[in-house]
């Protein structure tokens, strides 16, 4: 009976050995399948991380590496007559840099070359009245030159645009005070009074006005064929004026010339003989009769005893 129930005991377990293998090789199977795709996924994150460090380590040599070539988009090599405006941030960073090597950084710096050198500007010809009514067109020469780089970069856009600007309307300002005639003839005080109204208003902007002349002076045609007539009138008048008070020197000197020979009789004579000198060396159809200087008495004599004798008769 022992013999008998453990023989029945036995019996189960022996089928369901009998199935167990096939279940227990698709666990296995299962397992093994997954512990595969966990080695299959540890592999690949351990590959992503290394990609990612290495590119990293590959950006930060490229950029180490490109430093040094960089330098040559971060200097600036200014003249002597240069000067550059140095902003940091769109602020402004000291004063003007330069001669010589300047660095900056990029994408943070930048900066605006300004030059020193004087800079000669041609005001247009500008048509104006003048105080005596008078129609004129007038052009002038500034001479300008920047002496505070940061101020000129601050307070004006263009300052060459901005000085030509108000020179034209000084000029027609101080054009239009003056008459024609000082405007002729007494440039230098235009050009000093242009000089320093141009100056005070270009202080602000850190440029300095070193001269300003009038150069040219256009008058309508009519007016200068006025002025040509009166000219010509004035040199006539200074002409005749000239020709009189020679005439009244000349008078003069006869007159003492004439008292001179008076006290002289033998100088008569000597003038007499030096004019007949005179005369016969020039080639002419004259005839000189010569009369000498004693006889001349004498025929006064003969001259007033004739005319009482010619009056007796009568």
């Amino acid at each position: 009976h022992y013999n008998a129930c453990r023989a029945a005991c036995i019996q189960p377990k022996a089928s369901i050995r009998r199935v167990h293998p096939d279940q227990m090789e698709a666990k296995s199977e299962a397992k093994t399948a997954r512990n595969a795709y966990d080695d299959i996924s540890n592999s690949e994150g351990e590959g992503c991380m290394t990609k990612v460090i290495r590119c990293i380590l590959i950006t930060i040599a490229v950029i180490v590496a490109c430093i040094p070539i960089s330098w040559l988009w971060c200097i600036a090599t200014l003249r002597d007559y240069e000067r550059a405006v140095h902003f940091r941030l769109g602020k402004l960073c000291g004063a003007a840099k330069g001669p010589g090597i300047f660095f900056f950084l990029p994408f943070v710096d930048e900066y605006r070359m300004v030059d020193l050198r004087i800079t000669a500007l041609d005001v247009p010809p500008q048509e104006m009245i003048t105080k005596d009514s008078v129609t004129t067109t007038v052009n002038a020469v500034v001479f300008i030159r920047v002496v505070d780089p940061n101020l000129m970069v601050l307070q004006v856009d263009d300052y060459m645009k901005a000085t030509s600007l108000l020179a034209q309307t000084t000029l027609r300002s101080v054009v239009g005070t003056c008459e024609l005639d000082e405007l002729l003839s007494n440039r230098d005080k235009i050009n000093s009074q242009l000089m320093k109204i141009i100056d005070d208003a270009t202080d602000a902007w850190g440029v300095k006005v070193f001269a300003c002349e009038v150069s040219d002076v256009k008058l309508p045609i009519s007016m200068q064929r006025a002025m040509a007539s009166q000219a010509e009138s004035e040199r006539t008048r200074r002409a005749k004026v000239i020709s009189a008070e020679g005439e009244v020197q000349a008078s003069k000197l006869l007159q003492t010339a004439a008292r001179t020979l008076q006290s002289d009789p033998l100088s008569i004579q000597l003038r007499y003989l030096q004019t007949l000198s005179q005369v016969s060396a020039e080639k002419n159809s004259t005839i000189i009769f010569p009369v000498p200087v004693d006889m001349m008495p004498l025929m006064k004599k003969m001259n007033s005893k004739a005319t009482p004798m010619a009056a007796a008769s009568m």
